[in-house]
Formats: C-alpha cells, structure tokens, sequence
C-alpha cells in the first residue's frame, strides 16, 4: 500500500541518506584496500608497472655538485702552520642513469647493471673546469703514509725520485683534471719501488671510476612474492656481504641500491641502502613530514652515529681503525690509501676536526643529506646525498716532501648528488598516486556526512508531520467535545420572557 503522501518526503529523505551513508561506509572498508592493491601493482619491478619506467631509466634530472677546498697556505703547510682553506664552485655536472643488462630471475629478483654518465654544466656553476685549483697530491702524500713502514733507505730513494720528477706535498691542477683524471707517470716510478703498492693503470683521478661505468651488478627483489621486500638487494656483484671491514654487521650488504624502498612506511619506519661509493651499507632515520609539490612526504636524514668512531658507537667498530669521531676510514676499499668520507665541512663530527683547519664553516642547512619520500610508495620525491672526502697527511720520516707537516685531516672536496621529481613525471604520480586516492578518500566522508545529514533532516520532517497530525487531531477531538456537550445541555427558561408572553 501506498504511503500516504505527507509521509514520503521523509521517507525519501531517509532513504537517500541510509543509501549515502552506506555507500560512503563501503569506500572507508573498501578503498583502503584498493588503493593498497594499486600501489602493489604499480610500484613493482614488473615491465607493465607505472613505476617501471622511472626505475630502469631515471627520469629525474639528477646533478653532481662539487665544491673544493683549496689549499691558501701550502709553503707553510709544510713548516708545520695549520692548514687554510677556501671552498670553490660548486662546479655541477648533468647526471644521467640507466640500466642495462636487466635480467628477471625465477626467485623473484632482477639483476641489472647502472651506468652514471656527467656532462659540466657552465651555466650552473660558479667557475670552469679549466679552473687551477691548489689541493694536496693525493699520490704522494696518500704514498708516504702508505710507505711510512718501509725501510728508511727506500724512502730516501722513493723521496729522490719524486723530486726528479717535480712532486711536491701539493699540486696545482685543473677542476676536470682533479674529477675526471690525469696521467702521472708517478704511479709507473711507485710501482716500480713497491709493486703494487697503486695496484691501478692509466689516468688518476677522484672521479675516474664515476664517468661512463657502473656500479656492479646488484640483483634486487621485484616485489612480485613480497612486496615488503621489493629494491632490497640479494646480491652485489654476486655477494651476500662484503670483506673490506672488520666485522660481519659492518660487511653487510643491507637494504636497497639507494633508488627506491618498499612502499607503505611509517615515522617507525628507515632507509637502508648499500653503496658501492662508499663500500658500505648505510642507514637513514626519520625526521619530519612534510610535503613536496602537493606530494606528502617523509625526510630521512643521516644520523649522527652514520660516520660515529666505535668509541662513541660501538657497532662501528667494524669499521675502525677510526680516528675522531664523525670521519670514516675508507683506506681498505681504496688501495690503502689514508682517505676518509664524512659530511661535508666535517658537519656532525668532532670538533677537533673543524678546529684543525682554518676556513670550514659547518651547518646543517647546507651540509645535512636528506631523502623525501612518498611513504605510501617508496619513491623519492626529493634529495640530496652530500659527502666530503679528506686525506690525512703529516711528516713521514724519509720522505722529504712531506716536510714538517703536523697530522691533519685535510678536505679535498665535497659533493651533492640531488634530484627531484618534476614535471610530466611528478605529474602523472601526483595524479594517479596521490590526487585520486584523495579525492575518493574524501567522498566517502561527505557520502557518510551527506547522509546522516538527510537522515536527520528526515527524522526532522516526521517529527514535525506527526506534531502537526497531533496537534490537528487534539483540535478536531475538542470541537466534537464541545459540539457534543452543547447539543447535550438542558434549555433553561427565562422567567421574564414566560410572564411576558402570558401577560400578552
């Protein structure tokens, strides 16, 4: 039976308010899991993933900056003054990767190669790789302390041979020589004394090994049985760890290749990653959320136990023999050579270090290195890896150039190695990632609120409709009472009118 017409504007109300809020309770109970399923299927290492792309060809303009610190007082270096500096550049290079060698493997892994390519960027820098800069001679002052044990004979005659060839504590050479490389025919007259002792060939150089190479083959799992374990590295070129340091926590290969991490963290959450530059693997800790261009993100930033000596932190004690704390000893996966990594300017290291040379000025703002990422995904938004590399020199008896030079560890240079995600690509992420999931994220709640909202105003409309019935009903029953009383009543004469009419 038809309801009656002053009921159905409220039934039509509720109605459509329990159809609203039902709806928006499935999207609370189901999008959730959508978007979790979507994520999975995009952020994996599969050829028809969205993210795919961006993994095997990166599409974020990446730059290497590199400032260096050039020596302003090496005559009196030598006599034993404390070193004075002055930070040059940054002289930036375009930095473009790709892989190559993708092989998908049966346990769910995929093994690739990177390659790194840099091309200078005049436009962006502050100076020319034609620029002289003054820093220590890597290859004589890395070989005293090398050969600091030989007999003092063989150090008398090594001494007299780089004299013969001109070598001094110093050099005075060119930004791109200093990157990229140049021939010394010193490693051939070393080599000669000690064989072995600069176990390489050809030009030298900081970055040689960057241009044009790869980083070794690291085989990672694509995420398709555990997407928990997806970018976390299997192997590197074929090890599980590696046999540069002193301990089995520090020869750990953990983490990922430092591109992309398992999706859906949280503040709990870290980066781990190995790096084949710096031989070790590396961890990351929460800072901050924030936001990037309308992408939410997490920073992870370095803490200060990264580069800690195994006195202030003992788990890195692996990585020692250490000096002051905020320096790390790369000397076993660089040819022995006395070079150290650390924050750029010594940032987050001792003291002592920064009070050892004249001109280094730390600060987190501009030495600090920081990952943004999108924490539902995984994927970087925005970074900026910085390291510095120091040499320790100091007199070495017999070796004549290095004269009376106190021990210090002297900065070369630092680097910034930073990207962001823009345009097409932040685009299309922003969109599909982070847009979307938000928009149906929020209609869920104004279908719930829309419908509790036409649920009352139902209950309202059926209130008043029932006090209205009431009201009419209680005002019909009162006339009838008072219409039925009256009919009911007795006539009562009046006398005057009888006497009135009977006199008449």
């Amino acid at each position: 039976m038809a309801a009656p017409a002053g009921r159905r504007a409220p039934l039509a109300l509720g109605l459509t308010g329990l159809a609203c809020a039902l709806f928006g309770l499935v999207l609370l109970v189901v999008l959730p899991g959508v978007v979790r399923d979507q994520v999975i299927k995009n952020v994996r290492i599969d050829p028809n993933s969205i993210a795919f792309s961006m993994w095997k060809d990166v599409p974020v303009p990446f730059y290497l900056s590199a400032y260096f610190f050039e020596v302003m007082n090496p005559k009196e270096i030598r006599l034993g003054a404390r070193p004075v500096v002055n930070q040059r550049g940054p002289y930036v290079y375009r930095e473009y990767r790709y892989k190559t060698n993708i092989t998908f493997h049966d346990n769910g892994t995929v093994s690739f190669l990177e390659y790194r390519r840099f091309y200078f960027q005049p436009d962006l820098s502050d100076g020319m790789e034609e620029d002289y800069i003054v820093v220590p001679n890597i290859l004589v002052m890395g070989a005293a302390i090398m050969m600091e044990k030989l007999p003092h004979f063989l150090k008398v005659l090594i001494s007299g041979a780089l004299a013969g060839f001109g070598q001094d504590a110093f050099m005075n050479r060119t930004v791109g020589e200093i990157m990229w490389g140049y021939d010394d025919p010193l490693i051939d007259v070393l080599n000669s004394f000690v064989p072995g002792l600069i176990p390489f060939k050809g030009k030298f150089g900081l970055f040689v090994d960057f241009n044009n190479s790869n980083t070794g083959l690291f085989t990672v799992y694509t995420g398709a049985t555990d997407i928990k374990q997806i970018h976390i590295v299997d192997t590197w070129n074929g090890l599980k760890k590696v046999n540069y340091w002193r301990s089995n926590e520090c020869n750990m290969i953990n983490g990922t290749s430092g591109e992309m991490w398992p999706p859906f963290m949280t503040p709990s959450s870290s980066l781990e990653f190995y790096s084949p530059d710096a031989c070790r693997s590396m961890k990351l800790v929460y800072e901050q959320s924030g936001v990037f261009k309308g992408v939410p993100t997490y920073r992870f930033v370095a803490p200060k136990t990264l580069f800690a000596n195994g006195t202030d932190y003992p788990p890195n004690e692996g990585f020692c023999p250490c000096r002051e704390s905020g320096i790390q000893n790369v000397s076993t996966c660089r040819m022995n050579a006395p070079v150290f990594i650390s924050h750029p300017h010594f940032y987050n290291a001792d003291p002592a270090l920064v009070d050892a040379v004249d001109g280094l000025h730390p600060n987190k703002e501009q030495h600090g290195l920081f990952l943004d990422v999108h924490p539902v995904t995984g994927i970087p938004m925005n970074c900026s890896i910085k390291l510095q590399l120091s040499l320790y020199i100091k007199k070495v008896s017999g070796i004549s150039q290095t004269g009376q030079i106190n021990p210090v560890v002297l900065p070369i240079l630092w680097f910034a190695e930073s990207g962001a995600i823009e345009g097409s690509v932040l685009k299309q992420f922003y969109t599909n990632l982070v847009l979307i999931p938000s928009v149906l994220e929020y209609v869920q709640y104004i279908c719930i609120g829309l419908g509790v909202a036409l649920m009352l105003a139902a209950i309202v409309l059926e209130v008043k409709r029932q006090e209205k019935c009431f009201l009419f009903w209680s005002s019909n029953k009162k006339t009838k009472e008072a219409d039925q009383a009256l009919s009911e009543k007795p006539l009562t004469p009046v006398k005057g009118t009888v006497l009135q009419e009977a006199s008449l």
